[in-house]
């Protein structure tokens, strides 16, 4: 038993009259989240709003005619393929194609960047330990909630600002960018009053992001499937999803300012339930009981463990890759229609796939998309390794007969050997959709593979070397992205365009195998994976 001195004449006040803090540290977990992100949430705003930007100028420079923007606007009418990828559009004024082009992509990567942020300061930190220690000071039960949802309200404000910027001048629409930006930022917000939910429910960081992440792509499959049945966006599909009522906001067509209130209200009844769960369970443990295993373990090896692990993700990958290679080869054939008579877009088009012909141009240019978007996995997968040291599960099996290469092996075979599946099930899935050239679309696929290795080998590299920046690895997949994305449509120098691996290969459909490209970016991505081997043998084991 311990006691306390108080000077004489202190008033004491009991313990029960003093009533509970709930949000007591709130301030100062916020300024540390902060500080935690002062790179990540940045990042992600200049990288979207970069997209926005530069998108803006595209489709002014490329519709800069009403008749031109006309025919996009009716192609899209009767495109449902197209619509279910990028939404509705409303207006065939600029700012309504800038609406339609940019703001469902917009919203979506702000859902998931919130997501992200809001499960690193809750259940993350609940997981590594650090939030116990927190918690033994003057820290209450919601301060860690509050200080995530505030975190993201920084980042979605900021992302929101800068897209109103963005839009308000070229479009000459001020209510119109309002309403664009306002929808952003609500979504985003929206998917962190889902993350903070999951936080709750699980005792894993991976499955808090996994579910808060299903429940975004769910919201984006029920959008698409009411939007590509129709036009108008009246499907009742469309109306369960509250991305659905994003895109009916309809910034620049008409500005409905009663679903920004839906949202908002959304937005606060998530909070209100994140809330209370938070206050309902003790630090580190959840609602969701996590399962006992089995009496006799049956993983035997550290490549096991390692399937056990990632065998979700990868399995959920896969199946989007299937379902958007489908959806992507559909839309090939009809690309001439939808394009029509506008030479820029078929000139950026051509750039993207490197073809003449439109509809190799289409195929070679999704197939490169998929392979971008390779990357991410690859790069996910790899940094499993950081996150395993870093909440020390990785010392316990380190303490045992297995070697620290033999460890990571099983994570790099899922990461790389994952890779090339998913793409090669992406090529096939887009050689269903368009129904012919099996070979030379899956071929077109593969062949992407080396680029895909050698972005995952530089995160190998830097975390067997660096593993405090281990998660710069995601900035030049995001760089890749970028330059992949926009550096076609805005007709970047080759300089830049080339600083992408992706670049070096041949782009198939339609352009003859070239293997001295493929080789040596196979070759260096093995070098670079062997230098982060080294690496890791050699440094000591992050506890922290």
């Amino acid at each position: 038993m311990t006691a306390s001195y108080a000077p004489p004449g202190t008033p004491v006040v009991p313990v029960a009259d003093r009533g509970p803090q709930p949000f007591a540290g709130t301030g100062p977990l916020f300024r540390l989240a902060l500080r935690q992100d002062r790179v990540m949430i940045p990042a992600w705003v200049l990288v979207l709003g970069m997209v926005v930007v530069g998108g803006v100028g595209s489709l002014e420079s490329l519709y800069d005619t009403p008749a031109k923007r006309s025919d996009i606007f009716d192609s899209l009418l009767t495109n449902g393929s197209l619509r279910a990828l990028t939404g509705p559009a409303f207006d065939d004024s600029l700012g309504g194609l800038v609406a339609w082009r940019f703001g469902m992509f917009t919203a979506t990567m702000a859902g998931l960047m919130s997501l992200l942020i809001v499960v690193r300061h809750t259940r993350e930190e609940e997981e590594t330990g650090r939030q116990e220690m927190l918690s033994s000071m003057a820290v209450g039960r919601r301060a860690s909630l509050t200080a995530a949802l505030l975190t993201a309200l920084v980042a979605n404000t900021s992302l929101a600002l800068l897209v109103v910027v963005a839009t308000a001048g070229p479009t000459g629409s001020a209510s119109g960018a309002l309403a664009l930006g306002l929808t952003v930022g609500t979504v985003g917000m929206l998917f962190a009053g889902a993350a903070g939910i999951t936080a709750q429910l699980t005792e894993s960081a991976r499955l808090a992001r996994g579910l808060a992440g299903a429940v975004l792509g769910l919201a984006f499959a029920l959008r698409a499937a009411g939007d590509s049945a129709e036009a108008a966006g009246n499907s009742v599909l469309t109306w369960v999803s509250p991305l659905g009522w994003a895109s009916q906001v309809r910034p620049f067509a008409g500005e409905r300012w009663w679903l920004l209130l839906l949202l908002a209200a959304a937005v606060v009844v998530q909070g209100l339930v994140a809330y209370v769960l938070a206050g309902r369970r003790d630090v580190g443990m959840s609602f969701l009981a996590t399962r006992p295993g089995p009496a006799v373990g049956r993983l035997t090896t550290a490549t096991g463990l390692a399937w056990r692990l990632q065998r979700g993700t990868f399995l959920a990958w896969t199946l989007a890759f299937l379902a958007l290679g489908i959806v992507f080869g559909g839309m090939a054939d009809g690309a001439s229609d939808l394009i029509g008579e506008n030479e820029d877009t078929r000139q950026i088009i051509e750039r993207l796939g490197g073809q003449t012909g439109m509809t190799d141009a289409f195929l070679a240019a999704m197939v490169g998309m998929l392979g971008m978007v390779a990357a991410v996995y690859v790069v996910s997968a790899v940094l499993r390794l950081h996150g395993e040291e870093t909440s020390q599960r990785a010392e316990p099996i380190l303490a045992n007969a297995v070697s620290r290469t033999g460890w990571a092996f099983g994570h790099l075979l899922i990461a790389f050997g994952g890779a090339a599946v998913v793409l090669a099930v992406g090529g096939l899935g887009l050689a269903i959709g368009h129904g012919e050239s099996f070979g030379s679309v899956l071929g077109g696929a593969l062949v992407l593979i080396p680029a895909v290795w050698l972005l995952g080998a530089i995160a190998v590299l830097v975390y067997g070397l660096l593993p405090r920046f281990a998660t710069a690895a995601w900035a030049l997949a995001g760089l890749c992205l970028a330059i992949g994305w926009i550096g076609p449509a805005l007709d970047l120098p080759d300089a830049v365009l080339d600083l992408s691996p992706y670049a070096h290969l041949p782009k198939m459909p339609g352009s003859a195998m070239s293997w001295p490209p493929v080789l040596v970016l196979t070759a260096l991505a093995a070098v670079m994976v062997g230098a982060g081997l080294a690496g890791l043998r050699r440094r000591d084991i992050e506890t922290t």
